[in-house]
């Protein structure tokens, strides 16, 4: 069991605790435990002095800096429910999920990646008089936007205007009303990435937030003296928890990336003395091909955790033996289960690490049934469901989409098709709604990427189901040749076929420069099977 009921308790630890140590690194500015300490109490004051209660929704539409964890963790010590947005949001879906949250306050970034978030989000709530107590007409219940920048608009505030209004609030007032909250508390409601939908909004608790990822940070072996950057975005819940909140907990050193860009992550790995980076698998397959790799020292690596449904070991190899990494494991979370449901352990074979998502973490179960519900034999595909601590309290204000995705018993469907070993190691083959039939065989995407991927010249690939008159459908594969590769399509076929069953061979090759991924890295297959992409 953790030693802390509440987020801010665990700050409050770590600010005493780890005093001295340096906890955020963000360009030039560097701050100790204690100095985030008082700047998330500071926040925390500000809130209350802009009227925030219990409970009050809270969002933040920015990239990873110090100030998105101060605001942030400000919010959540003012006993309010933090509503982290994508940053790859455009206007009219942020305003979207602000007014399903029922947001009161957000705290936004003022220009990033060339994008006025400001600019946009006014397009899509309405410009003009603000309505009553909100600066945006179209958002009614949102009171205060606070821009994280030195200029805002009419009607909003600055990041300095809104922590100067905080200084007349006594500490005592903080304190008491962070006393208020329990571990049953709601900590935050993190809204799903929308690849398969509209986007849903996990609520989760404190005690959740904080059993998980004591866990996690055990199973990875997480260190005071560790160095984190912290590259996966804060909006999801492998940036913000499996990054800010675990680095709570044991004292390790956040050095937050707002976007990843492989020279900067390079630069700040040898700068920073880099000693843990988890990510998806193409960000570390990325840093592994760069060309100027090698003029950079990244000998303090020593831990990445990463995870998908297709994770090559041929990079787990290559992290291990290029990079000297000592630690490389894979995992498996969805927002509805705080982000982690199955981790593979240290000591675990690399074969198994880059084949499975590993095991159910303690406390929880995991199952995998067919269409009916029933649970099926190991080494039999069907859905994965979970059930433990760890599964939300539900979908904010969706009562059906809640008994929809949640057993009466309280097993949570994930939608993702997997397999169990005899021993309880996850395989996870792909997302329901993804599989496609060939001639009555169940075709999983990410089973033959997988296989695809051990092809010498394929850097990345993706395939999808298309229509075909005499099998139904038929797999199409959409791939990204290595660098100077002469690879064609009917070669790609020829091998597929000699490879893997013939049910599973695509049909049809697309060689394009990239592959379009949202910011958590998973492949958006809806452009895919939309959009013409760029041909290379």
């Amino acid at each position: 069991m953790t030693s802390w009921e509440t987020i801010p308790e665990l700050v409050r630890s770590a600010a005493a605790r780890y005093a001295d140590t340096e906890a955020v690194v963000d360009g030039r500015t560097r701050i100790t435990y204690a100095e985030l300490g008082a700047r998330v109490e500071r926040a925390a004051a500000s809130c209350l002095a802009a009227g925030l209660e219990l409970g009050d929704r809270v969002a933040v539409w920015a990239p990873n800096s110090l100030d998105w964890i101060t605001a942030a963790l400000g919010a959540v010590t003012a006993g309010a429910v933090l509503v982290p947005l994508n940053t790859r949001f455009k206007g009219g879906e942020a305003a979207d999920v602000l007014h399903r949250s029922g947001a009161r306050l957000l705290f936004v970034t003022g220009t990033f990646l060339g994008t006025s978030y400001v600019a946009s989000l006014r397009r899509a709530a309405g410009e003009g008089v603000p309505s009553g107590r909100s600066p945006l007409p179209g958002l009614p219940e949102l009171e205060q936007v606070v821009v994280l920048s030195e200029d805002a608009p009419p009607h909003f505030h600055t990041w300095k205007e809104f922590l100067a209004a905080g200084d007349a609030v006594p500490p005592a007032d903080v304190r008491a009303r962070a006393d208020q909250l329990s571990s049953a508390s709601v900590s935050d409601i993190t809204y799903t990435s929308g690849t398969t939908g509209r986007p849903k909004g996990a609520v989760i608790t404190h005690g959740q937030t904080l059993r998980a990822y004591d866990i996690w940070a055990d199973l990875a072996g997480l260190r005071h003296t560790d160095r984190y950057l912290i590259v996966n975005p804060f909006f999801h819940t492998f940036g913000y928890k499996a990054g800010v909140i675990a680095c709570l907990m044991r004292g390790a050193t956040m050095i937050p990336q707002p976007v990843f860009n492989v020279d900067t992550a390079l630069a700040n790995m040898a700068a920073e003395r880099i000693s843990v980076l988890p990510g998806p698998p193409t960000l570390h397959q990325s840093l592994l091909d760069h060309p100027s790799r090698a003029s950079h020292d990244l000998s303090a690596l020593r831990l990445v955790v990463t995870g998908a449904a297709v994770v090559p070991l041929r990079l787990v190899e290559r992290l291990r033996a290029e990079l000297g990494v000592a630690t490389v494991l894979t995992a498996y979370g969805l927002s509805e289960a705080t982000g982690i449901v199955t981790m593979c352990r240290r000591g675990d074979d690399p074969t198994l690490i880059a084949s499975t998502s590993g095991r159910a973490i303690p406390g929880t179960e995991v199952r995998v049934v067919d269409a009916e519900g029933l649970r099926v034999p190991p080494g039999t595909p069907g859905e994965v469901q979970v059930r433990g601590f760890n599964v939300m309290r539900g979908y904010y204000a969706d009562p059906a989409a809640t008994a929809e995705a949640m057993t009466a018993d309280g097993w949570l469907s994930t939608g993702d098709v997997g397999v169990l070993d005899s021993s309880g190691n996850l395989r996870i083959t792909d997302r329901i709604k993804d599989m496609f039939i060939v001639g009555g065989f169940n075709a999983y995407p990410a089973e033959i990427e997988q296989l695809l991927g051990v092809h010498p010249d394929v850097a990345d690939v993706a395939v999808i189901g298309v229509p075909d008159t005499r099998l139904g459908e038929v797999g199409k594969a959409f791939v990204v040749r290595r660098p100077g590769s002469l690879l064609t399509a009917d070669d790609l076929i020829a091998w597929s076929r000699r490879e893997m069953a013939n049910y599973k061979v695509p049909r049809s090759v697309e060689f394009v420069p990239t592959l379009p991924r949202n910011a958590s890295g998973k492949v958006l297959k809806g452009e895919l099977r939309g959009t013409d992409l760029p041909r290379r």
